[in-house]
């Protein structure tokens, strides 16, 4: 059974969905965590949805389909290799 993964685009005060800090995707069958794909380039856990339903942190998460996820992976990707 393939996993049921949602994703959220990682926004801050400076930032929106058409160009947010980052990517959230969140795994919630299966081996249930959360990982985000930010600057670093890579997929990793991540404890930011719990701190944001704490309060303790200064982004949000919107909601975003599969589609708009690549989309932004590929965006931060290529933000990366032009810097390079």
């Amino acid at each position: 059974m393939a996993d049921e993964i949602t994703y959220y685009a990682i926004v801050d005060d400076r930032t929106n969905v058409a160009a947010p800090l980052g990517v959230l995707r969140q795994f919630k069958t299966g081996d249930r965590r959360d990982e985000s794909f930010g600057q670093d380039l890579e997929w990793r856990f991540s404890p930011i949805r719990h701190a944001i339903e704490r309060g303790d942190s200064q982004y949000e998460l919107i909601p975003i389909g599969e589609d708009e996820a690549e989309r932004i992976v590929a965006r931060i990707r290529g933000l990366a290799g032009s810097e390079e």
